[in-house]
């Protein structure tokens, strides 16, 4: 028996203590411990029962992450839950924390369960690009029914133990010490003579319309296979017997293990961990971090606000006018109301947040004792330097000075100030208290305390933050206005934005990008367009048709037309037909003879263009590691985490193949398609991205 586990005797009960700190996951020494202590209950005379129990904070968390990646090692974690099932003695685990993934096999593995009020389970491998592959596809269907398991194991949630009740996925829940609640427990079956009750010999779950489920589980899930391959293995546990369906899992599992999906999935797991381990943050302690002032209170600073009231700071924010105040207090409320509705706050911390947590007030001078400040005013250089003056004269000596600004930059508002060592930039995504990117904006003269005080910033606000260096849109909306660029040249050529559209969401991403633009407001873009025409290119090529909709007052969602119409009341848009008038008007201009675009030659060229693009980024230091740029995309621009982000996507295809393609398109349009010289060296060394992220951890 491995130092895993613990084995003592409780009259005829023996414990089995699972020993893995910090949330006993299941390593080798840990399934080898089970079985050993499994087999020594049984054959110790008197033992009539043995009870699985965790010490610290959770019964099993899952899987041992050390072991991803390395050829697995005996006893497998499926043979180890149908040995613990088929015992002759009464198996009962008490469960605490979280039982997730393999944790929840176990516990499934077992006659009985019990559990603590603040419990948790759940099979979360659709997560990594996988289905559970220790019955759970198979038990949990047995206990729970075909529908709520499918429900469950698709969505990869936690379930609280309430629910997990009412499901019969546990038999009871008990607060106290998990093992002194089990004992109890244990006891009480035995004396009662309850029957061992293994779960593989419960009836089958009743069979549902297989085919109409795994059809809505792969459309929802916008082309990840995992969650629909899930529904076929619930599928097995109905329609076979359990050994059998036990067998299909397996091969489920395996098949899946080979996938490119799981090799995205895996990418993103650990490199959503890695992103904030930053070597030049090693030992620097951040700053002083209990109050925050923002500056603005529209959408983004109340979002701002609201995230940060969540996080448990106080809050200062500064309007113009009473009428501004009073509206941005309205927003915020309006913010954390939905936090109560979702059950997610209550009504007392809201009050308190409300009355204690926040001030409103149109006087900088109220910001003179906050920690950090966060401005969040109209993107206009001009405006932000003077916002920034005011800051520097009202704000104590070490207040961090962060700007939301999403192109500007940022070393020229630093030089407004007498501290440009203070001042960085943090650039949220809006609705800034649900989405969790944060770009840490690192200018010339940024002190390495303030940086580290914008990651503790981000943690606390339950933000995946991500270290970006000074350039127009830093790192996400540099890359975003390049392959944007690039489905503007394709309509210029012939595909229409709408097929352009489809061919995304059918990749995987939650939006195209014209619906995107539309959401965001199309006089975003034109504004954008009008910024940067004085020093353009002469080769580029930038189309004008939109900016004659903007013209005429469409500007997307919120005046109901841009590309696409929208009604009140309806979900989502339909294709606007004055598009195609006025890019058929563009081109006849340009005197471009429009072709046909596949759906794969769409893709294709979208995310040649933003690797490309990343390549050049990483390239230059804007962001440091190849891993960065994935984060970026996948916490803020939708893209499809199964693949993990647009640096993995290219290792996958193989970047001598992306290249090739690139150096074809650059045929057509070489100042467009000017290949990274990173991705270029990269080829030549037989390198990938991947490569990279290594050396730089």
């Amino acid at each position: 028996m491995t130092d895993k586990i613990e084995y003592s005797r409780q009259d005829d009960i023996a414990v089995l203590r699972i020993r893995n700190p910090p949330v006993n996951a299941l390593s080798q020494a840990v399934r080898q411990g089970l079985s050993d202590a499994m087999d020594r209950a049984e054959a110790e005379d008197g033992v009539k029962a043995v009870l699985i129990v965790g010490e610290g904070r959770a019964f099993i968390a899952g899987a041992d992450i050390t072991e991803f990646g390395k050829p697995p090692q005996e006893p497998f974690l499926p043979d180890l839950c149908t040995r613990i099932e088929g015992s002759p003695l009464l198996v009962v685990a008490s469960m605490h924390g979280v039982s997730l993934g393999g944790g929840l096999e176990v516990a499934l593995g077992a006659h009985y369960r019990i559990a603590q009020p603040d419990a948790r389970v759940g099979l979360p491998e659709v997560h990594l690009g996988l289905i559970p592959g220790a019955g759970g596809t198979q038990r949990l269907p047995r206990l729970t029914g075909a529908e709520k398991a499918i429900e469950i194991i698709t969505s990869g949630r936690q379930v609280k133990a309430a629910e997990a009740e009412e499901l019969g996925l546990v038999d009871r829940v008990t607060e106290g010490d998990p093992e002194a609640v089990g004992l109890a427990y244990v006891r009480e079956l035995l004396s009662t003579g309850a029957p061992r009750r293994p779960v593989s010999e419960l009836p089958a779950p009743e069979p549902i319309d297989w085919d109409a489920t795994y059809d809505s589980v792969l459309k929802k899930g916008r082309g990840q296979i995992s969650p629909a391959t899930a529904v076929r293995a619930v599928q097995d546990s109905a329609e076979h017997p359990f050994a059998e369906g036990m067998k299909r899992e397996r091969a489920h599992f395996m098949d899946l293990m080979q996938t490119d999906q799981r090799k995205g999935m895996i990418h993103a797991f650990f490199n959503e961990r890695a992103v904030g381990n930053l070597p030049e943050l090693k030992g620097v302690e951040p700053r002083a971090l209990q109050s925050v002032g923002i500056i603005g209170g529209g959408t983004m600073g109340a979002g701002i606000a609201t995230a940060a009231l969540l996080a448990g700071l106080n809050v200062i924010l500064i309007e113009m006018k009473q009428e501004a105040a009073d509206a941005a207090r309205e927003r915020i409320a309006g913010n954390l109301q939905g936090a109560v509705k979702r059950g997610k706050l209550s009504e007392s911390r809201y009050e308190a947040m409300m009355t204690t947590g926040l001030e409103v007030s149109v006087n900088y001078d109220s910001l003179r004792d906050v920690d950090l400040v966060v401005e969040a005013v109209f993107e206009d250089m001009g405006v932000k330097r003077e916002v920034f003056g005011r800051l520097d004269a009202v704000c104590k000596p070490g207040c961090v000075l962060a700007t939301n600004t999403s192109y500007l930059d940022v070393n020229e508002i630093a030089a407004a100030t007498s501290r440009p060592e203070d001042v960085i930039g943090l650039h949220f995504f809006s609705p800034a208290h649900v989405m969790k990117l944060l770009e840490v904006v690192v200018a010339d003269k940024t002190a390495p305390d303030v940086v580290a005080t914008g990651f503790a910033l981000g943690k606390a606000l339950g933000k995946v933050s991500v270290r970006a260096g000074v350039c127009d849109g830093f790192i996400g909306n540099r890359i975003l206005a390049v392959y944007r660029t690039a489905a503007d040249h394709m309509v210029l050529d012939g595909a229409s934005p709408f097929q352009i559209d489809k061919a995304l969401t059918d990749f995987g991403f939650a939006m195209g990008p014209f619906a995107v633009a539309d959401l965001a407001g199309l006089d975003i873009g034109w504004a954008t367009r009008k910024r940067k025409a004085p020093h353009r290119h002469p080769e580029e090529r930038v189309p004008t048709y939109i900016d004659r909709l903007c013209e005429q007052g469409h500007f997307g969602q919120k005046t109901g037309e841009g590309y696409y119409v929208y009604e009140k009341g309806k979900r989502g848009g339909t294709p606007n037909p004055k598009i195609a008038e006025l890019v058929a008007e563009e081109q006849a201009e340009r005197g471009i003879t429009p072709r046909d675009f596949t759906d794969e030659e769409i893709v294709r060229r979208y995310m040649c263009a933003m690797v490309n693009e990343a390549a050049k980024v990483v390239g230059e230091g804007i962001a440091r590691r190849p891993l960065d740029v994935d984060m970026t995309l996948l916490f803020g621009y939708g893209f499809p985490r199964f693949w993990g982000g647009p640096m993995k996507w290219a290792d996958i295809q193989g970047l001598d193949n992306v290249l090739a393609d690139i150096e074809r398109y650059a045929q057509e349009d070489a100042w467009f398609w000017q290949p990274a010289p990173l991705l270029k060296k990269l080829v030549a060394e037989g390198r990938t991205f991947d490569d990279l992220n290594k050396a730089a951890s």
